[in-house]
């Protein structure tokens, strides 16, 4: 799943006026403000969407209280309609509900809200627009994403890089056995093993090595790779969401903000630092001609056209956007069977029925039809990315019978489309026998827009699918799972994708 996809400033509507009235300007902000929230004009005569009532100055920020703000999105849509509009600050977001409205957006009007509006944080941290998924659509986004599909997720590349998926589930059921010798009654830890086996193989397709340690000469240290991955992915998704209150008063982007810029740029220079170091590790093993089926090794072929800054960006890319949401969606899963004993036992039969004593291949998915339904399930009820990042609309555009004028910004907010009553019987259960209809086709990755969608679709939706799904099979063929005491309750999510505040802790019981 794309980096892009999973941005969706979740955390970023929860300041409050005290950070604007702090910086003495109260009186030329009401004034400024007044003028910013003039709307455009269009010539269609359609009506604008409606507007959630706010505040002066703050519009709707104080509102954003639940600090979900997928969720509050999703309540505002049941009183003033699927598609409406808010003010955060100086910033008009229109917010879509709807899963056609949302597609309309997506692939209709595609080239009229094509561009990207990064806040602060994600333009340092993306340096600006230098990865696939924060690109705006042109030549460097179609020549990048044609590099990354043909050496890294497309259908050929992911062929060649089955082997490391191979070694990533046979290392996690390893796991699995030692803890059952080890420590029978006791639950396992679900993201502690998983997450270390995806950083690895996130690490051997980018840079060709499962690497365990690297001296950063700048840093004068040595991070082990539990640090790397702290530094790689950890941080940087916490950055992410950092919140600057330039971001929801651009016209006030003059003042200075220190404390959160020398925080960014703190992750920033410790990212880069690490990624030089890792690169330079590797740019010794293909001197002493050792060759890697890897992205770094075929960008240092065939991406001669990209500076050594935008070659090291895209390796990163490829390192975050594999190592967190197909977490997500895996660890989702396997608590949703282990608190339905049912589904589980319908689940572990299709297996049986398809695979007898053998183990659960990718080559079977096709033949599984209620896994891959499980798995369709559980991206609608708990999308890694509850919110697609925003889009900016640069020309007059139309989206759902409503006048969208340049300048607006846009957030698909995809919670809000797989809770609506109007397209899902009972949105609130979890229920993957409804991807069995015969209306869906249960091989449609992009049904739920999980993997967003049009030009821009997620390119790694097909990695993410082939590891969660075959995860999910082998897991469950092999052990029964439930629920620790009290762990049903826990649903709790953190972070910039919905990742559970609190780790998985399953019973696992051998299967006869």
């Amino acid at each position: 799943m794309k980096m892009g996809e999973i941005l969706s400033f979740e955390g970023m509507w929860f300041q409050t006026a005290a950070a604007i009235v702090g910086v003495g300007l109260s009186t030329l902000i009401f004034i400024i403000s007044r003028y910013a929230y003039g709307s455009k004009k269009t010539a269609s005569g359609l009506p604008s969407p409606p507007e959630i009532p706010g505040l002066p100055v703050l519009g709707n920020l104080l509102q954003m209280k639940e600090k979900k703000p997928h969720k509050t999105f999703a309540k505002w849509a049941e009183k003033y309609g699927l598609v409406y509009s808010i003010r955060t600050g100086s910033i008009k977001l229109v917010v879509l509900n709807s899963s056609d409205v949302a597609k309309e957006a997506m692939v209709t009007r595609y080239s009229s809200i094509s561009t990207r509006k990064m806040s602060n944080a994600i333009k340092i941290l993306g340096c600006d627009k230098s990865i696939v998924a924060l690109t705006d659509y042109g030549e460097f986004h179609r020549t990048v994403k044609r590099h990354i599909l043909t050496s890294t997720l497309g259908t050929n590349a992911q062929r060649r890089h089955q082997i490391h998926r191979d070694t990533l589930l046979g290392n996690v059921l390893e796991k699995f056995q030692a803890h059952e010798k080890e420590k029978p009654l006791e639950a396992i830890d679900f993201r502690e093993v998983f997450h270390t086996e995806l950083f690895g193989l996130s690490l051997k397709e980018a840079l060709g090595d499962d690497v365990e340690s690297v001296y950063v000469e700048e840093l004068g240290t040595t991070f082990s790779k539990k640090e790397i991955y702290e530094i790689l992915v950890v941080d940087p998704m916490k950055g992410a969401i950092e919140v600057d209150w330039r971001d929801f008063f651009p016209y006030l982007k003059w003042i200075p903000n220190e404390s959160f810029e020398r925080k960014i740029q703190q992750m920033h220079m410790r990212r880069q630092a690490v990624m030089t170091a890792l690169i330079n590790q590797q740019k010794k093993r293909i001197s002493s001609g050792k060759e890697r089926n890897c992205y770094l090794d075929y960008l240092l072929v065939e991406g001669n056209s990209l500076t050594e800054q935008q070659i090291l960006m895209l390796l990163w890319e490829v390192i975050i956007e594999s190592s967190d949401t197909t977490l997500v969606a895996t660890e989702w899963a396997l608590y949703e069977l282990a608190k339905d004993p049912q589904r589980q036992a319908r689940l572990f039969e299709e297996i049986q029925t398809v695979c007898g004593t053998e183990e659960v291949m990718e080559t079977n998915l096709s033949q599984l039809p209620y896994l891959s339904a499980v798995f369709q399930e559980t991206l609608r009820k708990h999308s890694p990315a509850p919110i697609v990042p925003l889009r900016y609309v640069h020309e007059d555009t139309q989206i759902g019978g409503y006048d969208i004028p340049a300048g607006t910004e846009i957030a698909i907010n995809l919670y809000g489309c797989n809770m609506n009553r109007d397209s899902w019987e009972s949105p609130e259960e979890w229920k993957p026998e409804r991807f069995l209809d015969e209306k869906y086709d249960t091989n449609d990755l992009f049904k739920t827009m999980a993997f967003g969608g049009g030009k821009r679709q997620c390119a790694g939706a097909l990695q993410a699918m082939l590891i969660s799904c075959t995860a999910i099979g082998r897991l469950v063929q092999k052990y029964e799972w439930s629920l620790k005491d009290g762990e049903e309750e826990n649903v709790d999510t953190l972070g910039l994708t919905t990742h559970r505040l609190h780790p998985l802790q399953a019973m696992i019981k051998p299967r006869n």
